[in-house]
């Protein structure tokens, strides 16, 4: 029975916020997207929050992740898992690339890499109309009934289908990082943020380990954006732009850096935040600007940092009732 319970509990958490996710939200198509963002946001969080590395380039990887998924099904008709797996492993290749160059250098010289590694792939997004759509975006994505027969006629082929697809791909990154995370490479990664200066002489190749980290961490974030082309229908050029690695890096703070499940949150609350004030005044992003600016000086460890301050401080107080009781008896 542990072994079981041992095996299934990455799962369990994951498993519940999809089960649970659609009933909160206004719509499937948006509990999709918050599963989208919290995908990358995890990804990010293993650069970020594991890691030590701040990385400009996840919009990159996450446009990339909808070219490729796009590009697979259009001109390579290929089928979903197919194209997904291009996806992943393409822009997981790509981001050992880029990791491999950007981190020989440290501090600001290795974000100011990234930066530019971000900025050269959105113009060429841009320059490349016949395989991109230029600024129109990859349209024309096929719905997923035309990808999985099967589904044609059934009622749930519309909404449902496609949300317990995006669920099975969030639940099994999530559970892929738990275990990367916990296993022995997530321990030097860790001890690289900490203090690499110390891990290389112990005999651990700390180029080596970054380089990996930035290939799960791009491959993951590739997995999100073709799963939120599949959920739009078409891949905009927006999805490549720097604008999407500042949104998916302001998930993996908000949550909470160094947090799977506060990175879960952090891109709830960024999506259902974005979609809420964008209906109530056209300069929303004003107002989020000012929530995250005093949630990071109120809270610097994300809303995974407050919810365990609360917890410290509720169970502190039961404590101290159940002493006063003991010594008035």
């Amino acid at each position: 029975m542990s072994r079981i319970m041992n095996f299934a509990s990455p799962v369990l958490f994951p498993l519940a916020i999809a089960i649970v996710l659609p009933f909160v939200v206004s719509s499937p198509t948006l509990a999709g997207s918050v599963l989208v963002y919290a995908v990358a946001a995890m990804a990010c969080n293993l650069l970020l929050g594991y890691g030590g590395l701040l990385s400009f380039c996840q919009g990159t990887f996450f446009g990339l992740g909808g070219y490729l998924f796009g590009l697979a099904l259009l001109r390579g008709h290929c089928g979903i898992l197919t194209a997904l797996v291009v996806a992943i492993v393409g822009c997981g290749l790509i981001a050992g690339l880029i990791g491999a160059v950007a981190i020989r250098r440290k501090g600001l010289y290795f974000v100011m890499l990234t930066l530019a590694f971000a900025q050269l792939f959105y113009f060429i997004a841009y320059s490349l109309p016949a395989l991109t759509g230029g600024d129109n975006g990859m349209e024309g994505l096929p719905r997923l009934p035309t990808l999985l027969p099967f589904l044609k006629g059934l009622p749930v082929a519309d909404g449902v289908a496609l949300y317990i697809l995006i669920a099975i791909a969030f639940i099994a990154a999530y559970g892929l990082l738990l275990r990367v995370i916990g296993s022995p490479f997530g321990s030097v990664l860790i001890a690289i943020r900490e203090n690499e200066h110390r891990v290389g002489p112990l005999g651990y190749n700390v180029r080596h380990y970054k380089t990996l980290a930035f290939v799960l961490s791009g491959a993951l974030t590739g997995l999100a954006g073709a799963i939120d082309g599949l959920l739009l229908g078409m891949v905009p050029l927006s999805n490549i732009d720097i604008g999407t690695s500042q949104n998916i890096l302001i998930a993996a703070i908000l949550g909470g850096a160094g947090s799977l499940s506060g990175s879960v949150f952090g891109a709830a609350a960024l999506v259902v935040a974005s979609d809420f004030l964008s209906d109530l005044w056209p300069r929303w992003q004003m107002v989020l600007g000012v929530l995250l600016v005093l949630l990071v000086i109120f809270a610097p460890d994300g809303l995974s940092g407050l919810w365990r301050r609360l917890v410290s401080r509720v169970r502190r107080q039961t404590y101290d009732r159940k002493d006063k009781q003991w010594t008035t008896f």
